[in-house]
């Protein structure tokens, strides 16, 4: 994979009123426009949700671009309810590559997969309150892609203020 056209995805699996489905797609429009063709997300409910559905969404217009999911076990939906499961195995069947671990939950699974994404990305898309205290794994990976330099568009701050100027 090449890590300079890659952007990974993090946020929070329950989403704010400010949360705008139309913020995600102009952020990923513009990582596009950057030349960013693959897209990794960690599968998970909520914004990853979200981010890959808009991923699929872009894909009818850029045929070039990929969805990537890097899900941190193999029975990561399994507490999941019949809804979320069946959108989950929807994105499964629609991604361009999916790296499945080969081993049910175990504690700091999804850590390991957060840290994977953002090692093998450039840019990183994201819905992160930076004011939370509460410990989290968005909070650990938003930090951890900071510290590795990555570009980051949190859609929680600048990037919903800039859409509205």
């Amino acid at each position: 994979m090449k890590k300079e056209v890659s952007c990974c995805f993090t946020g929070h699996r329950i989403l704010g009123k400010d949360f705008s489905v139309s913020a995600l797609d102009n952020a990923i429009e513009y990582m596009i426009n950057k030349c960013v063709t693959i897209f990794i997300c960690g599968g998970a409910i909520g914004f990853d949700t979200y981010a890959a559905e808009a991923v699929l969404r872009a894909k009818e217009r850029h045929e070039s671009i990929e969805l990537h999911i890097y899900a941190p076990c193999n029975n990561q939906s399994a507490k999941w309810n019949i809804i979320q499961k069946n959108k989950y195995n929807e994105i499964l069947e629609k991604a361009d590559y999916v790296d499945m671990v080969d081993r049910p939950y175990y504690d700091g699974c999804m850590k390991e997969r957060n840290y994977k994404m953002v090692d093998n990305s450039r840019y990183c898309i994201c819905y992160f309150h930076e004011n939370e205290s509460r410990p989290s794994g968005t909070g650990q990976t938003f930090r951890y892609a900071k510290r590795q330099g990555l570009e980051i568009i949190n859609l929680a701050n600048e990037w919903r203020k800039n859409e509205q100027d």
